[in-house]
């Protein structure tokens, strides 16, 4: 009785070890992301892939990662909590992923945690810059990207830095939005720069109209944008067609590719943080590794800076698979990251340790030119 005990744990262990890693084969590392695919967000997150794609298309084209090819399956949850979760669990149940990968959204991540616990499997990469999500470690998630406190402390610094005291927050009022607001009242508390205003819109039904005339009611001289895709630009427009007219500040979460697509030539002047290298620079190692590789996938092909922002995350899960060597496993690799201390491209550096999986806190601030170019 005790043998068979004995026996039917070990084969418990056994199976719960190969459930956690069959997305690991002799040739191939499986990958799986639930992603903003459709909506206001979308064509930014598909630059995301697109990006990591690159990537991963030039190591499987040199061989792969000690003999073994990356695939990637994404599916899309519209921005829904609840689809995110929906998704993940397919994609460990049914696509047998080893690994999650690039998964956007801070209601979303915080909605697949559980799960991630429950399968033991890692999520690497996710594309939030929540605090709470960097307090203490969580074994199964690692970060890449800059938090938005962060951001914060930078855009607040930089405003108060110049003189600007009349300062706006304008928010979308769904998981994102609720987050930057909470690191906007701390870091505003902390530096004395308190808001003149905390405008939001219904993601369901937003009002621009109704935003704009707030705004201008409060007229700041500066205005926080807590937002992404679509709504970013279109409030703009709004604010811009009354007589207000505040700088626009952005987070890293907004694209600038986006930006410039819909406001045209009144682009010029919003601020955005950026939590990757400028693409000028390409002294930077990545920078002139992503622009190389675009450019022999496709000469016509423009940079994306959200582009960018994708590759630079499978240029960092690709660098951890490689130091993890033939071995590979969710024990192997979370030792290994927990044990590479920092993992630097020129300027852009990332730290992992056994006490942090926050990576990168990299911030600068860049302004969009006449050109609809980020200068830094």
């Amino acid at each position: 009785m005790v043998r068979k005990c004995v026996l039917g744990g070990m084969w418990l262990l056994a199976a719960l070890a190969h459930a956690g890693d069959e997305g690991v084969t002799p040739t191939e590392i499986r990958l799986g992301a639930s992603q903003v695919l459709s909506g206001p967000l979308g064509p930014q997150t598909v630059q995301y892939g697109e990006g990591a794609r690159l990537l991963f298309d030039a190591v499987n084209a040199g061989g792969g990662i000690h003999g073994r090819k990356i695939s990637l399956t994404t599916l899309d949850d519209g921005f829904d909590p609840k689809r995110a979760v929906e998704n993940t669990r397919k994609l460990i149940d049914e696509h047998k992923v080893f690994m999650l990968f690039n998964s956007t959204g801070t209601a979303q991540t915080a909605a697949v945690l559980p799960l991630l616990k429950e399968t033991k499997t890692i999520l690497f990469g996710p594309v939030t810059g929540a605090s709470s999500m960097r307090e203490g470690v969580n074994p199964y998630l690692f970060h890449v990207r800059a938090s938005y406190a962060n951001e914060t402390e930078k855009l607040l610094s930089q405003l108060k830095q110049i003189g600007v005291n009349r300062v706006a927050f304008f928010y979308q009022d769904d998981g994102l939005g609720k987050t930057l607001l909470g690191e906007i009242r701390k870091a505003s508390a902390a530096q004395g720069m308190p808001m003149v205003a905390e405008i939001k819109v219904d993601p369901a039904a937003p009002d621009f109209a109704a935003a704009a005339t707030a705004t201008a009611q409060a007229n700041p001289q500066a205005v926080i944008v807590g937002t992404a895709g679509l709504t970013f630009p279109n409030y703009v427009k709004a604010v811009m067609a009354t007589t207000a007219r505040p700088v626009f500040y952005g987070y890293s979460v907004a694209s600038v590719d986006v930006i410039k697509r819909e406001l045209k030539d009144k682009a010029r002047g919003v601020i955005l943080a950026q939590i990757m290298p400028s693409l000028r620079n390409t002294t930077v190692p990545v920078v002139a590794e992503y622009l190389q590789l675009l450019n022999a996938r496709s000469p016509e092909a423009t940079p994306s800076a959200s582009q960018f922002e994708g590759f630079v995350h499978a240029r960092l899960l690709v660098e951890g698979l490689r130091r993890t060597g033939r071995e590979l496993s969710t024990a192997s690799f979370t030792r290994t990251m927990e044990g590479v201390g920092e993992i630097a491209f020129g300027r852009f550096t990332a730290k992992y340790s056994a006490t942090s999986h926050n990576g990168s806190g990299y911030v600068e601030l860049a302004i969009i030119d006449g050109q609809g170019q980020l200068r830094y």
